[in-house]
């Protein structure tokens, strides 16, 4: 029986340094930090509606090393949703995201298409680019995801960001809904939704 839960469980992948921790804190707590310390796995939790009921998006801070194989893999079967950050100032960061979306396709052993995936390409404030958004569309359509730029230091399209791989989640209707307020947006599109959700 596949386990029933109100949790929607989003886990959050890339090499260290790449902004994972940065990005996950500034959606939760609205805070950035400027020193980097380095995370083994850390879960945060947002409450969010999901089927008009409200439920938790329990976030997974995974580590940047390939020290733990066994809680990547533990956190890739448990996972709902992925968001794959590489840093655009780093291409090895890019590259080093390619195992990683491999595992996830082995371990879901699904059309991963049907999978809400979300490539990110972080530190966008940055002046100095190595990777330039055309490739990280290119990856996005070559991994059939979908692609955003951030920055958690500016807070650009973190929430955004967040709210997108909710909207990718077919199976059930998720949103971010803080304090019971939604967007212009999210209210437009709840108008235009259909009633019933096919489970």
């Amino acid at each position: 029986m596949p386990e029933q839960s109100n949790d929607y469980r989003v886990v959050v992948f890339g090499a260290a340094g790449v902004g994972k921790s940065s990005l996950v804190l500034r959606f939760i707590k609205g805070t950035f930090r400027e020193t980097y310390i380095p995370t083994i796995e850390d879960t945060y939790r947002q409450v969010i509606s999901c089927d008009k009921n409200i439920c938790t998006l329990q976030i997974t801070d995974t580590t940047g090393s390939h020290q733990f194989p066994a809680m990547q893999r533990l956190s890739i079967s448990r996972g709902h949703a992925f968001i794959l950050v590489y840093s655009v100032i780093s291409r090895q960061s890019m590259e080093e995201l390619q195992p990683i979306y491999e595992q996830i396709c082995q371990i879901k052993g699904i059309d991963v298409q049907g999978m809400p995936v979300m490539l990110v390409g972080n530190k966008t404030d940055e002046t100095h680019r190595e990777v330039q958004t055309s490739e990280g569309e290119g990856l996005a359509a070559r991994w059939k995801c979908s692609f955003m730029e951030t920055s958690a230091k500016t807070n650009y399209n973190v929430q955004e960001l967040f709210q997108e791989l909710l909207n990718l989640e077919k199976r059930r209707v998720v949103s971010l809904q803080v304090d019971g307020k939604k967007s212009k947006a999210m209210r437009a599109k709840d108008r235009l939704k259909g009633k019933c959700a096919i489970m």
